[in-house]
């Protein structure tokens, strides 16, 4: 079993707990604005499930039916993430609308702020691990998972706010306010999730950064070579897919062009991890002049 794996496996547990906690704070107090954190909680625990699912799926070999592997399984989920958020929203905005007809005083405010507190420290702490470690396996379900975390620990963090503000004015309006904020600030993270995951799956290209990495180790191994054109990247869960065409002198022979390739591949595959390289040989008189200039 992989760590990516391990840790969307971990996620699950993890988003298990803080709902089981933050359902205790909603009950302590009868809060509109905790039952809101509650219910996005409810998400983590739907969408931990769905980044386990997608992470196995992308790591699958690439089959007969699927010659370029499975890697955007991870982009849908992500995409799912980003609408069970907006799904979640609309349900608080539903609670807060509620609550603004009828006000009412909270049962054990300070009690059900320390439980509800307790699970923002354990979300904290599990969306620093999710993003961190999601970049370094390059996996967009865990770092879209760890990010939607971040947002949960915010919200959480303005619930308090609010609550307290209430205990101490006696004006409670403010716990259906609240929960109205954390609707609108997690629509705003679910359609940010949801767009940037469709960028994926629309096969964007890779970073201006990564980019211009990809020319200058192109212009530096490829001697031998005379230019290459029409580079083409774009990115799909943990692999980067980057192909080009390199021109060579006519009197080239296979085994030397062969050899400029597999120097430019290696470099390209120790500066870029995960990446899935062709390179289509192409005669002098195919050169454009308007490429990567190879370096002498």
């Amino acid at each position: 079993m992989s760590a990516t794996i391990r840790i969307a496996i971990a996620s699950i547990f993890v988003g298990a707990l803080v709902l089981g906690i933050k359902t205790l704070a909603w009950w302590l107090t009868g809060s509109v604005a905790l039952l809101a954190d509650a219910l996005e909680s409810t998400v983590n625990v739907a969408t931990a499930i769905a980044a386990l699912i997608a992470i196995r799926i992308a790591a699958r070999p690439a089959d007969a039916s699927h010659p370029y592997g499975h890697h955007k399984a991870e982009f849908f989920s992500a995409v799912l993430e980003g609408v069970m958020i907006i799904v979640a929203a609309l349900l608080i905005l539903r609670e807060a609308y509620t609550g603004f007809l009828a006000p009412r005083a909270m049962d054990l405010p300070i009690e059900g702020l320390l439980v509800n507190g307790a699970a923002t420290v354990i979300n904290a702490i599990w969306a620093w691990v999710l993003v961190r470690r999601g970049r370094a396996a390059r996996s967009p379900a865990l770092v879209a998972d760890g990010k939607h975390l971040f947002t949960d620990v915010i919200t959480s963090a303005g619930v308090a706010l609010g609550i307290l503000l209430a205990i101490v004015t006696g004006w409670w309006l403010l716990d259906p306010l609240m929960a109205a904020l954390v609707a609108v600030n997690i629509l705003w993270s679910g359609f940010h999730l949801v767009r940037q995951s469709l960028s994926g799956l629309m096969d964007e290209a890779v970073s201006e950064d990564t980019l211009a990495k990809v020319r200058d180790i192109i212009s530096r191994e490829a001697g031998g070579a005379v230019e290459a054109h029409d580079l083409r990247t774009r990115h799909a869960g943990q692999a980067t897919f980057i192909d080009f065409h390199l021109v060579v002198p006519g009197e080239t022979t296979v085994f030397d062009a062969h050899e400029i390739c597999d120097r430019v591949e290696a470099a390209l595959k120790v500066a870029v991890e995960g990446a899935k390289i062709t390179i289509h040989v192409e005669p002098e008189h195919k050169q454009k002049h308007s490429g990567i200039v190879v370096l002498d």
